[in-house]
């Protein structure tokens, strides 16, 4: 097996129970490194994914005419507008309304060069998190968007936002760290198709 760092923790997951002790000693662990092994991938996956109620959100990597990326500051963290798709409702719509609903911008469309070979689908991220003592799988799906920086912004409050803004690929890179760490491959995604 090629591991990329050496400070990774390798755990070896052979049933369920195994997975329930390494999830255990990932919690009480500080490396942030963690390499799970299985013989069955798709058993692993379905094992983990069970302890988890998901959740199927969409968002935007937007882009305006000055190549600049639209981020937000939420909860002292630089963020990029998604949200929860709601029941029925066509994962590209929800990516396109979350954008508009948290970032105050009334024109966003899914690039259209891009949406030709890939249905703008620019990549998918996940992560867990609590919430009322609950375990939830949130698994994001990220679309290339354009839009205007002649737009006002305006900050949907209510979501915990602060500030949206316009910034430049440098500006990015710069703030990196400010980011949520399942951002990254976002942003780099951003970086290669703009």
């Amino acid at each position: 097996m090629d591991v990329d760092n050496e400070d990774a923790l390798v755990v070896s997951v052979k049933n369920e129970a195994d997975l329930q002790a390494a999830l255990h000693g990932i919690g009480m662990s500080s490396t942030s490194n963690v390499v799970l092994h299985s013989p069955s991938l798709d058993e692993l996956w379905t094992w983990y994914r069970s302890r988890f109620t998901f959740v199927q959100a969409a968002g935007g990597a937007v882009t305006d005419e000055n190549n600049r990326l639209l981020v937000m500051h939420r909860r002292n963290m630089w963020d990029l507008p998604k949200g929860k798709v709601d029941e029925g409702e066509a994962i590209p719509v929800a990516a396109v309304r979350e954008v508009m609903e948290e970032c105050g911008l009334k024109s966003v469309r899914i690039d259209p060069v891009f949406n030709a070979t890939g249905h703008g689908l620019l990549c998918s991220t996940w992560h867990t998190y609590d919430h009322k003592g609950k375990q939830f799988l949130k698994r994001t799906d990220w679309f290339l968007m354009r839009s205007t920086s002649g737009e006002k912004l305006i900050a949907q409050e209510e979501e915990d936002i602060t500030e949206v803004r316009w910034m430049s690929a440098a500006e990015l890179d710069a703030s990196r760290e400010g980011f949520y760490p399942t951002l990254h491959e976002v942003i780099e995604a951003w970086h290669t198709a703009r």
